[in-house]
């Protein structure tokens, strides 16, 4: 038994591979901003600040892929693979990193976003990225 074509994985979309790609530069954005020198990055306008991005970027990366598949359960995989995504990298900042340190609290907000975004499934925003694409436009 062969393996089911990609395109039904996903929504429909003219351009799938764009709205694939674009994800997956967000993951890897995510990935290489979590592990810089803390050095590199811009000071916190305000305490706290950081785990609103955690929050944020995890809601968005969800979200993206509760736009892009077409399953729940898909969905539900790429919010589990997201959610193992933002522990890995608070552990890799501890491991890899000289001035990066693994914090619980920032996990939970990655979880927390990832959560939310999953959350959206069922709402008119998971055709989002479809409309954009102009599948379903009305002419």
């Amino acid at each position: 038994m062969s393996a089911a074509p990609m395109h039904s994985v996903l929504r429909e979309f003219h351009r799938p591979a764009v709205w694939v790609a674009i994800w997956i530069l967000m993951i890897a954005a995510v990935v290489v901003t979590s592990l810089l020198p803390a050095d590199d990055l811009p000071p916190a306008p305000f305490d706290g600040v950081d785990k609103l991005e955690h929050f944020l970027a995890y809601l968005v990366l969800s979200a993206w892929a509760v736009m892009l598949f077409a399953g729940r359960r898909t969905q539900s995989l790429a919010a589990a693979a997201m959610i193992a995504l933002g522990v890995g990298l608070e552990l890799a900042q501890s491991a890899l990193t000289a001035s990066r340190q693994a914090d619980s609290a920032d996990a939970l907000a990655n979880a927390l976003g990832a959560m939310v975004g999953l959350m959206l499934a069922p709402t008119p925003v998971s055709r989002a990225l479809q409309w954009l694409d102009g599948v379903g436009r009305r002419n």
